[in-house]
């Protein structure tokens, strides 16, 4: 099958597009708009044979040093059939290397490790590799089952923290407005610095809010004007996806992080959802809550590199440790800020 590589350039029917082919959030036209506005560029094409669209996916292209050129990276995609895929990985890694001179195609499929699209990235020449973006060890709950069904596979005391925190006179709802965003970006920071992981700048997650719009929606517990937690989401026809999530000292005493990951359960089912994605499961505090909502874990196909360039092994090589060095100088950047923060506070309040 010969697959020809379409640009489209309409947001409308680029979105449609991946509904149509069961698309993740990442894929949506609106997260691609987010990353161009932070260090990357965006090329969305559709994957065509014999007239008709057999795929599509969202490449993301980042810049990289001399000699490398440029890594081209398809987050939870590309979009496509298990049948098609071996013509669809194949356009797609032409493409890479002749559009964008790229190192690497590196793909992270929104597929089960076990399903039949692993055997056919393998035959298109993919390799597997652990320089991963999106954790492949994740929860995925079937929002097809009943409130009954989803709870008996929780723990008794989760199932406990979710009844009492229905029952209080917190509200759990979206976030509308740019206050109560504000609000959200503020729990963030609290939660980051106790829990100690690394977040981006506040206009980043402001520019998914408004890129996304109804595809970024934000479960929050509301006391009054007041949020106490939140869940933040990306959301396609099919999958919602946990992007972030936190909640104050306040709302960790009264539990409403049970309550509010029930709520965002609830909404997304409601707004036609098929699947929740937890988006990631490490050894840490984080994913032992996540993991009291259920009983299973799922893991999917995880990062595959298609080698583009002869240079390709030295990228390889290379690319863990500017990781590393970047997760330090983050670190840095934090302490730095953590220890500007008080004495900014205290210019503020003259």
């Amino acid at each position: 099958m010969i697959v020809a590589v379409v640009p489209c350039t309409d947001r409308t029917l680029w979105d449609e597009h991946v509904d149509r082919f069961q698309g993740h959030p990442q894929q949506l036209w609106g997260w691609g708009q987010t990353k161009a506005a932070h260090g990357w560029s965006v090329d969305r094409v559709l994957l065509v044979a014999g007239g008709t669209t057999v795929g599509c996916a969202q490449l993301l292209i980042r810049r990289l040093p001399f000699p490398f050129k440029a890594l081209v990276y398809i987050p939870r995609g590309p979009m496509c059939s298990a049948a098609d895929a071996p013509a669809v990985l194949d356009s797609l890694a032409a493409h890479a290397a002749t559009r964008h001179g790229g190192v690497a195609l590196s793909i992270e499929p929104d597929w089960d490790a076990d399903s039949d699209f692993a055997g056919a990235v393998a035959a298109a020449g993919f390799r597997k590799t652990e320089n991963t973006v999106l954790i492949p060890r994740t929860l995925i709950l079937d929002l097809g089952r009943t409130d009954d069904e989803l709870m008996a596979d929780m723990s008794k005391s989760t199932r406990a923290n979710i009844r009492k925190s229905m029952r209080s006179e917190v509200e759990f709802r979206k976030v509308a407005s740019a206050d109560e965003l504000e609000q959200v970006l503020a729990i963030y920071h609290e939660t980051a610095e106790r829990a100690g992981f690394g977040i981006h700048e506040d206009l980043y997650y402001r520019d998914i809010f408004a890129n996304l719009g109804e595809g970024s929606p934000i479960i929050a517990a509301f006391d009054g004007s007041r949020v106490l937690a939140f869940v933040w989401l990306a959301r396609s026809g099919a999958t919602a996806f946990e992007l972030y999530g936190g909640v104050s000292a306040e709302g960790q005493k009264q539990r409403v992080n049970y309550g509010v990951k029930w709520a965002a359960l609830q909404a997304m089912r409601a707004d036609g959802c098929s699947r929740y994605d937890f988006n990631g499961l490490l050894n840490d505090g984080i994913s032992d809550f996540k993991k009291q909502f259920a009983k299973h874990e799922n893991l999917l196909l995880g990062t595959w590199d298609k080698p583009l360039s002869p240079l390709y092994p030295a990228y390889a090589k290379a690319m863990p440790l500017a990781r590393r060095g970047l997760q330090g100088a983050r670190r840095a950047v934090k302490a730095a800020a953590g220890r500007v923060r008080p004495a900014a506070a205290r210019l503020l309040k003259r």
